[in-house]
């Protein structure tokens, strides 16, 4: 309701004042066998835009009246209103153009007219093409008869920001006009930003036809400010000054970046030869440019272009192109409204009439009856026109929106890339990208090199230090225990400590100042809370955070930190004693299953060997005592490898091999065992580490301040009632040795910088157990977006490299290192589980060879069995007694005999069988022979 009230006020308010005479017709008009339709264009003639669009307009109307193959016979009439670059005069023109009986008006170029205009449309049912009001708020649904063939300042300010995202600058400073135009353009372009984590530090506006004064007036003051990076974003007719003013004021050197929206581009688009002073000022800047297609008839459009006469410019900016395809989208969306049998007429709106004792005649107004029909067919038309395919998507803007990026330098200007809503920045034309998958990618953006304002190719860092601003503000926490790290310093910066003196050496790398001041955070009387710290730089209460602060989670959502500059994490502390040592130390390095099966083995490696050598080997015959000390002698013998006894046989020397291998593995880990047993230090508790702190029930203490209390809380879900605030370095030490059977606690929980420090301050008299249990590390907290967090995260970097970081370490934290871990002595022992592969390999090896023995030894006894029975081997005693030998006895004579015996007697029994088998052969033949 609000907008039908303004639309009726003006237009009866202009028509008085116009003086335009009433006449009322009727209350149906017709216009069905007319053979004309009036059509309307709205634009500032004598303007860079209007010097294009006016020949482009009236070129469309002759080709469309040229062809007789649309309107069905009828012919366009082009009734063209200047609105004279002013807001006033281009709504009375505007209005003017209304009462004409137009049933479409192809405009209007400024944005602040469409938008009183389309308040008046939207009653008329009168469609606008607008070739150049490309404010971003003119979508809206507010707005149905609004159709933009151009492209949407939205569309233009996504490009701009992924520009800026593409170099890694986080702020801007937008330099607008200010307008419905500059307004809605720059708000377009902050949502843009904010998508991409950047943002308008400064909106920089200034009244349309300001006086040189005011812009330098208001460069002064943006010079002033920490951005670097300017997005300019005014009126082509007028935009110049700024560059003008600007380079007066030495703002387009090294260092700075100015990217101006299209309106640039036309300005240069329109001049055939630019003039060389005014390229001058430009030098360096980026520009935007509407894309369109290199097609054939954009070709031919350009030569016709030179064959126009009566034009007030040689070349055109791509507004031209616009309108030209805007009268042929009006054109070809009446041909197909005529050709479905509906005739163009105009009625008089019932709303529109005359209260009682108005002298407002709004009843004169018509409304163009198939305007709602015409706009339904204009909005699905598709064709493809000189500025590329025209068609709407369903909010009403043009398919495909695209835009060249140019920069420019010398004469001229050169395209370093493109910007498309598909493939977004990119060296290739858009028209091929459309057929490849979406790219939103930003590992994916490429753009050839920019040659900057001051002639460079480097990349500007996009900020400096404000001239006019305060010095940094940097909380520094001021620390009551381990003060190495940061605390109050009566020197002239006031603060010291190993996180100062990183952050300084960073600073120092920097190509740039930082004025900056240290502000102690805390009360000096308890450590201050890290998390409300980071808190409180997040709003903007302190720049940065400079000090000991541990990089977490929830603290990474609020501010920006730095590479770390220390590795930290949670380890926990437990106290220690000494083990004492005892007479019989040297048995705790092997359990007693160990030592059993050693034993028995030395004493079954001696036995097999015994009797693998016993036949053959003389050192190993003797008395039954003689050999039975033989056996002990060389088992534990071979245990220094000091035996004496020689091996002979082949098994022998196998199994003595594998066995004395066995030695020197046993040998060698009880010496690193008992070593280990004889200096490790024993845990005076059952903490072994993090898991077996949590399924207990002691309490537990933690450093004031720290992150670690929330950890254990949120985290490890265990009870605050089972946590201690530890407040200072003596109370860690009076806690920990009272222990919880004391009222103090089992152990500590801390960060390893901090734990490693305290170890050294107590002499190693606890210890670390288990391993840490978070990873994480210290870095500078600066607000959200702050350059200084990306360059001092180089610098870091630098730090480490050059070994300046460790110099800076070893200053105020390098002492006595403690060892990490404790172990208790149980887990020093080693079980029969460590070797019973070993003891397998011989096991087998030994009963290999004794089977082997004993096969071969039976062999050879049931070849000597017969010669005993036949030659009555027999014990001299049994002899005497009158009884033989049992085949046992036999046997375990046999075993014992000396095996070169058995072997010689073996010989003679084979010689001996072969004489008798001879004298059995002559006997046989004698007998045989005649007497």
């Amino acid at each position: 309701m609000e907008g039908h009230f303004i639309a009726r006020a003006i237009v009866c308010i202009m028509i008085l004042g116009m003086g335009v005479p009433i006449e009322v017709v009727g209350r149906n008009v017709s216009s069905s066998k007319l053979t004309v339709v009036n059509i309307g264009a709205l634009f500032t003639v004598n303007s860079v835009i209007g010097r294009s669009v006016k020949p482009a307009i009236k070129a469309a109307i002759d080709d469309v009246n040229s062809d007789s193959s649309i309107l069905q016979g009828k012919q366009l009439n082009l009734i063209m209103r200047d609105t004279n670059c002013s807001g006033f005069l281009g709504t009375v023109e505007a209005l003017q153009l209304m009462v004409n009986d137009v049933v479409a008006a192809i405009g209007p170029q400024s944005s602040g007219i469409a938008h009183i205009i389309s308040h008046v449309v939207n009653e008329l049912h009168v469609p606008l093409l607008s070739f150049g009001a490309t404010d971003p708020t003119l979508s809206a649904l507010q707005f149905p008869y609004f159709l933009r063939t151009t492209q949407s300042d939205y569309f233009q300010m996504q490009a701009i920001a992924d520009l800026v995202e593409y170099y890694k600058w986080r702020e801007v400073i937008a330099i607008f006009v200010d307008d419905d135009y500059g307004r809605n353009g720059i708000s377009a372009l902050g949502d843009a930003l904010a998508k991409n984590r950047a943002s308008i530090s400064y909106k920089a506006a200034f009244t349309p036809g300001a006086p040189i004064s005011d812009i330098n007036d208001l460069l002064v003051g943006v010079n002033l400010m920490e951005s670097r990076v300017y997005v300019v974003h005014v009126n082509p007719d007028t935009g110049l000054r700024v560059f003008d003013v600007a380079n007066h004021l030495g703002m387009m050197t090294n260092g700075y970046v100015w990217i101006a929206t299209e309106w640039l581009s036309s300005v240069i688009d329109s001049s055939e030869t630019m003039d060389p002073d005014e390229m001058d000022l430009l030098q360096g800047v980026v520009m935007l440019r509407h894309y369109t297609p290199d097609t054939n008839s954009k070709k031919t459009f350009l030569t016709r272009w030179k064959q126009i006469k009566d034009k007030e410019t040689l070349s055109f900016n791509p507004y031209a192109l616009y309108a030209y395809d805007s009268v042929w989208l009006l054109a070809r969306a009446l041909d197909v409204l005529l050709s479905e049998g509906e005739s163009i007429s105009f009625s008089y709106d019932p709303k529109l009439k005359e209260t009682k004792g108005s002298t407002l005649h709004l009843s004169t107004l018509r409304r163009f009856d198939q305007g709602e029909k015409l706009l339904r067919i204009l909005t699905t038309m598709n064709f493809t026109g000189l500025s590329g395919q025209i068609k709407f998507d369903q909010d009403r803007n043009l398919i495909h929106p695209a835009y060249e990026i140019l920069n420019i330098g010398g004469t001229g200007s050169r395209r370093i890339g493109y910007w498309s809503n598909h493939s977004h920045l990119s060296v290739t034309a858009p028209g091929s990208s459309y057929m490849k998958p979406l790219n939103n990618s930003a590992k994916d953006q490429q753009l050839y090199d920019v040659v900057w304002p001051g002639e460079t190719i480097k990349v500007p860092r996009g900020w400096v230090f404000p001239n006019n601003g305060k010095p940094l503000q940097i909380a520094v926490p001021y620390r009551v225990t381990y003060k190495e790290f940061g605390t109050k310093d009566k020197g002239p910066i006031g603060v010291r400590g190993y996180c100062i003196d990183v952050f300084e050496a960073a600073v120092d790398l920097l190509p740039y100042p930082v004025p900056r001041t240290y502000i102690l955070y805390g009360d000096g009387q308890r450590n201050p809370s890290f998390s409300n710290l980071v808190l409180d730089v997040s709003q903007h209460k302190y720049d940065a955070a400079v000090g000991d602060v541990t990089i977490v989670t929830n603290r990474t959502r609020i501010v920006d930190f730095t590479q770390p500059f220390m590795e930290s994490g949670l380890v926990v502390v437990v106290p220690v004693k000494k083990v004492k040592s005892s007479a019989w130390a040297f048995l705790k390095p092997f359990s007693w299953e160990m030592w059993s099966v050693t034993g028995a083995f030395f004493i079954f490696v001696g036995a097999v060997v015994w009797i693998l050598e016993h036949r053959m080997n003389h050192e190993f015959r003797g008395t039954p005592r003689q050999q039975l000390i033989t056996v002990f002698w060389f088992s534990f013998s071979t245990m220094f490898f000091a035996h004496r006894e020689n091996t002979v046989s082949t098994m022998g020397r196998l199994v003595l091999i594998l066995w004395l291998f066995v030695v020197l593995i046993i040998n060698s880990s009880y010496t690193a065992s008992l070593t280990s047993i004889l200096t490790v230090q024993q845990l005076s508790s059952q903490i072994e580490g993090i898991d077996s702190l949590v399924s207990s029930n002691v309490p537990i203490g933690v450093q004031d301040g720290s992150f670690a209390l929330n950890y254990l809380i949120d985290e490890l879900q265990i009870a605050p009632s089972r946590i201690k605030i530890m407040k200072t370095q003596d109370n860690y030490v009076d806690e920990l040795r009272k222990g919880p059977k004391g009222g103090g606690v089992a152990a500590i929980v801390d960060e390893l910088p901090y734990i490693q420090l305290f170890l050294s301050n107590v002499n190693c008299e606890f210890k670390i157990v288990g391993q840490e249990f978070t990873r994480s590390g210290w870095g500078f907290a600066f607000q959200r977006d702050s350059p200084l967090a990306v360059d001092l995260s180089t610098a870091i970097l630098q730090l480490s490299e050059n070994g300046d970081l460790q110099r800076i370490h070893d200053k105020w934290l390098s002492k006595n290192a403690c060892s990490a871990q404790s172990n208790q002595v149980d887990d020093t022992r080693l079980s029969l589980n460590s070797f019973w592969g070993l003891f397998l390999i011989c096991g087998v090896a030994c009963f290999i060879s004794l089977t082997v023995f004993f096969f071969r030894v039976y062999l050879q006894y049931r070849r000597y069995i017969p010669e005993d029975e036949e030659n009555g081997f027999e014990d001299p005693e049994s002899i005497m007694t009158d009884k033989r030998p049992s085949r046992g006895t036999s046997f375990k004579k046999f075993v014992d005999t000396k095996e070169t015996e058995i072997k010689d007697k073996l010989k003679r029994k084979s010689s001996d069988s072969n004489s008798k088998q001879q004298t059995s052969q002559i006997a046989d033949g004698q007998l045989s022979s005649p007497s």
